[in-house]
């Protein structure tokens, strides 16, 4: 069985040497890794962890900044991550929407490049909200001519504070979805609890074309969840995804097995359901 980890983080060598320069350049970066806790990993500390935890390839993207440079320069060490490592690695582009025209280049030279989707959209930490439909159009465009995934950071809009939980409300994923129905989106860390309004006919249809990661969830609910959104939106529609550096792949996929799912969904959840989104065939 393939394994399949949607949503990891990695660095380019420089930044996880000298973290304290990047902390000083930027706010939200420094929020999520200014404490020497919080692992920043490159390339290879992602392939070491996935041989170790038997993780066949993994969706993975830098960091979303604000500062265009640090975009491209990190764009081009997950391209060159992939390229060195391929079918292990599958990229997506970081972006500055409020960067305008220099940011839809940038996602059209990563889609060129081979990148598989826009993501991880991180709107608290840049300025904007994922509702800004008309600063987003530009981009989608692109999304939409590349057959693009996009992946966003998804917040819940109650419980506990903690580095990195932004501002993505419900209200803004509803108002993405309806603007742009055909993309194929995934909601990071359960959507921010969007499954569960699923119930609503209408929400159901706007998401439509929804998957949902699974990524922090240790941090975040019980492991209820599991079974619970399989019955509410179907197991088809959930994602492995650890947040690789800040949880071990191990742990999580240990997590998904003790979930209370039934084997067939665990196969779905750590690998089947990824490998239908990036048309990826079992191999031997």
């Amino acid at each position: 069985m393939m394994r399949i980890d949607f949503h990891t983080h990695i660095f380019p060598p420089d930044i996880c040497q000298q973290r304290e320069r990047y902390c000083a350049r930027d706010p939200w970066f420094n929020q999520l890794y200014g404490n020497t806790r919080a692992r920043l990993a490159t390339a290879e500390d992602l392939l070491a962890e996935m041989d170790g935890a038997g993780v066949t390839a993994s969706v993975t993207f830098s960091f979303g900044w604000t500062d265009p440079g640090l975009i491209e320069a990190s764009n081009s060490y997950v391209l060159d991550a992939m390229h060195r490592y391929p079918g292990r690695l599958y990229g997506m582009a970081v972006s500055l929407p409020t960067d305008g025209m220099r940011a839809v280049y940038e996602l059209e030279r990563c889609a060129q490049a081979g990148m598989i989707g826009l993501g991880e959209l991180m709107p608290h930490g840049q300025g904007y909200r994922l509702s800004d439909i008309s600063l987003l159009a530009p981009l989608l465009d692109v999304v939409k001519h590349y057959n693009l995934l996009v992946l966003s950071h998804c917040s819940e809009p109650i419980g506990h504070l903690y580095p990195g939980k932004g501002d993505v409300s419900l209200q803004d994923v509803v108002a993405f979805l309806t603007a742009f129905p055909q993309v194929r989106f995934i909601a990071a860390h359960w959507g921010g609890g969007l499954p569960f309004y699923a119930l609503m006919p209408e929400i159901q249809r706007i998401t439509a074309n929804v998957w949902y990661d699974t990524a922090a969830t240790a941090y975040l609910y019980r492991d209820m969840i599991f079974p619970v959104v399989a019955r509410l939106v179907g197991a088809e529609r959930i994602l492995f995804a650890s947040d690789y550096g800040l949880l071990r792949q191990q742990r999580v996929i240990e997590h998904i097995t003790r979930a209370g799912l039934s084997e067939e969904q665990v196969a779905m959840v750590l690998g089947r359901n990824a490998q239908a989104l990036l048309g990826i065939e079992n191999k031997g």
